[in-house]
């Protein structure tokens, strides 16, 4: 495979889920017991070969520097390549106009020094908050048989009136796009969807950065993409496996759910040398109480349970206390539910305490969501 350089943003879509990215980037968000958003998209650079990442930050970003650390859990500590942090640039005189930036092509103006230093011949872009597992190579390899100038990312699905903050591709028999919107709530059906991974050459990507600069834009989309689809070859590559992405708490919540579903999870944990990585805790197994019951759940490393927990997903280190009852509910790191404590539909952040005898309920649609360290 040629050689490529991945560039990772991790925090485009805060706003999605603010209750989530108060504290913390999209990227070190917590999902399914033991990962971070980030997991999925750095372990697909990884599996495909690419062991130079940069994550462009924006604020917010001290979790995701202890959950990345050195990069060693993706084999990523190396001499040469490796994975870096690029915190957002501002001039000594910023000001509203020379500001933090807000789109990809913003956070890509300020980091245009490094991506011109990069030896790599191709540049892939992706977004954090992607969870799937996908051969990257494979897209890489047909971009370059190809001859495009930017290949993109799709899976087909099925849009609805109601969903928001996604872009849907039309291509032609040969893969060409030919247009790109915003789901506006009129058209719906089976559509072509922005994963929001691009891959192009690196040199063309500097391109467009330095256009853009001389041209102020400010969307990559809207005004990259879309106007130079007539006098460039863009192109599209159909992924057709397990896809979630998270634009709202209640996405985060039913992806989470998801994950309660073998086909799910074998998609996303049990592809053929292609792992997941995160990072390494060495917590003591789980112990399960006499009396406790527990169904259909996934439950971390470092737990005790006492009660019953049925449809839930508990995280690292969370204590479940005796005549308690945990239904459809999500408990985050270090989570101390007290006793004879009925939840359903529940959230809770890392380090939350939930005293004796509260009886808390969301809806799943809706769910009752705590903040971190609150004690309820």
């Amino acid at each position: 495979m040629a050689s490529v350089v991945g560039i990772i943003f991790s925090n485009i879509h805060d706003k999605n889920v603010s209750e989530l990215t108060r504290r913390r980037t999209m990227a070190s968000v917590p999902f399914g017991c033991r990962y971070r958003l980030i997991d999925f998209t750095l372990s697909n650079l990884v599996n495909s070969g690419i062991t130079h990442v940069g994550v462009v930050t924006h604020y917010n970003y001290q979790s995701l520097m202890d959950h990345i650390g050195t990069g060693k859990d993706w084999d990523l500590a190396r001499r040469s390549g490796g994975i870096k942090i690029l915190p957002p640039f501002i001039t000594a005189f910023a000001n509203t106009q020379n500001s933090l930036y807000h789109t990809r092509l913003e956070a890509m103006k300020s980091m245009i020094e490094f991506i011109s230093s990069c030896k790599e011949e191709y540049v892939i872009l992706s977004d954090c908050d992607i969870i799937c597992n996908i051969d990257l190579s494979e897209m890489i390899n047909a971009h370059i048989a190809s001859g495009a100038d930017m290949t993109m990312a799709v899976k087909r699905m099925y849009i609805t009136h109601d969903v928001k903050n996604v872009e849907i591709v039309e291509s032609d028999a040969e893969g060409r796009i030919t247009d790109i919107s915003e789901a506006n709530g009129i058209v719906t059906g089976y559509r072509d969807v922005n994963l929001n991974i691009i891959v192009m050459h690196r040199k063309y990507l500097v391109n467009l950065i330095m256009d853009a600069t001389a041209h102020g834009y400010d969307s990559f989309t809207k005004d990259i993409v879309a106007k130079n689809l007539e006098n460039c070859d863009y192109r599209v590559y159909s992924y057709e496996n397990y896809f979630a992405a998270i634009n709202s708490l209640t996405d985060f919540y039913m992806c989470n759910m998801d994950l309660l579903s073998s086909s799910a999870r074998d998609s996303l944990f049990n592809v053929k040398n292609r792992p997941v990585y995160t990072k390494i805790r060495n917590s003591s197994p789980t112990t399960y109480a006499e009396g406790s019951n527990v169904k259909n759940s996934l439950i971390a490393d470092g737990c005790v349970i006492h009660g019953t927990v049925e449809n839930s997903i508990l995280f690292r280190g969370v204590k479940v206390g005796k005549n308690t009852v945990v239904k459809n509910s999500i408990l985050m790191q270090d989570t101390l539910v007290g006793e004879n404590v009925d939840l359903n539909c529940v959230i809770t952040d890392k380090d939350v305490v939930i005293r004796d005898g509260r009886v808390l309920s969301g809806h799943e649609t809706k769910p009752f969501y705590i903040d971190k360290l609150t004690v309820v």
